[in-house]
């Protein structure tokens, strides 16, 4: 188990919905990856580079909405700048499983 946090630790993460709105491939990362771009309502459309291509292709992405930490500082994966970690899990493979939504909300919408 992971070392035990605070309440105050855990909302110093911003975790937000965001709807996927763009995605493409992304040949210069070194993991197969794809670019996205993510609606997240208020807060704007923010990129980020995400290794999901095992489990999903770029067509079933388009208007998923997602969970991502937004509060990040930006960082640069080849020649594309992520602003923005969407979550997920990996399954028995090490392949990330993209955490879900059980129903739609509006994007920007804070984890709590």
């Amino acid at each position: 188990m992971a070392e035990l946090i605070t309440w105050t630790d855990f909302e110093s993460v911003d975790l937000r919905a965001g709807t996927i709105i763009d995605v493409e491939d992304f040949p210069k990362a070194r993991k197969p990856a794809y670019q996205l771009r993510i609606d997240f309502g208020k807060l704007g459309i923010l990129k980020s580079s995400a290794q999901i291509t095992a489990h999903y292709k770029k067509e079933d992405l388009i208007g998923r909405q997602i969970i991502a930490v937004v509060n990040f500082p930006k960082k640069q994966i080849a020649d594309f700048m992520s602003e923005c970690l969407v979550t997920g899990l990996p399954d028995e493979n090490g392949d990330i499983v993209l955490s879900s939504i059980e129903r739609k909300v509006p994007n920007g919408t804070r984890l709590i």
